[in-house]
């Protein structure tokens, strides 16, 4: 993962998705893009006939607030040693980043964000999603992989080999496998192929599918897990199936690698 796009803001979880982008960065030799997005639609003012007009002045010292926070971005990644670039957007978050993401290998987001849901199903780019509470240090030492058998949990265990490739640990965690999935054992093999050493865990289900994985990643020492996300589109709404949304507000202190 040598494209690495992160989104910035003033928030103070910023500082967590920043601090875990360059430490992915460093690990794979990689480029840091660093977003900084206005996005002017929300500065919208429907009056009492129902016409919307932009508030002009508002938007012009929102556009300059973040202009100026870009720069001191760009004065102190100058300090890093990470190569990097600082873009600029003035569209909805998710469409500004599905913008930028275009050649990335991967977007660092975190759980703050109310639209990780729309990023992670929208597009291509498997999205790293950062702890709440550390910051994240790659590589890692012991990574599990949520596996069913599906394409989702393929796309996922694809686009982590990079990430895979330096973990110390790695244990495949085999829940709730679907009729007519690939077996874990062809996941295994995969890995193998790219010289990945891979553990099977067959894990028995106890209660609801992400209360047992979320044992099985505690018992482990998980620092990241790796799955697919599930969704579907409703009233263009982006909404994740119980399992991805259950790591995304419950397990808040675990580094998630999501894909779809």
């Amino acid at each position: 993962m040598r494209s690495i796009l992160v989104l910035a803001d003033r928030k103070p979880e910023s500082e967590m998705r920043l601090q875990g982008a360059l430490s992915l960065a460093r690990a794979n030799r990689g480029h840091l893009t660093v977003l900084v997005d206005t996005p002017i639609a929300r500065y919208l003012v429907t009056d009492a006939m129902g016409s919307g007009y932009l508030a002009a002045d508002v938007v012009r010292e929102a556009v300059a607030s973040d202009d100026a926070y870009a720069e001191t971005l760009h004065k102190r990644l100058q300090n890093e040693d990470v190569p990097y670039d600082v873009l600029r957007a003035e569209d909805d978050p998710a469409n500004a980043l599905a913008e930028a993401a275009r050649l990335s290998d991967v977007i660092v987001l975190s759980r703050d964000l109310p639209y990780v849901d729309e990023v992670v199903l929208g597009g291509g780019t498997p999205v790293l999603v950062v702890p709440e509470d550390r910051p994240l240090t790659v590589p890692f030492d012991c990574v599990c992989v949520a596996w069913d058998g599906g394409d989702e949990a393929g796309a996922a265990l694809r686009l982590a080999l990079p990430i895979l490739s330096q973990a110390v640990q790695i244990h495949v965690l085999n829940v709730a496998a679907r009729a007519e999935s690939f077996p874990v054992c062809d996941a295994v093999k995969y890995l193998a192929r790219h010289d990945i050493k891979a553990e099977v865990v067959e894990v028995a289900r106890s209660g609801s599918i992400e209360g047992t994985l979320a044992v099985e990643v505690a018992r482990l020492g998980a620092d990241l897990l790796v799955m697919g996300a599930y969704g579907h589109s409703r009233l263009r709404e982006f909404l994740v199936g119980g399992v991805t949304r259950h790591f995304l507000e419950k397990e808040k202190k675990l580094a998630l690698l999501l894909a779809h």
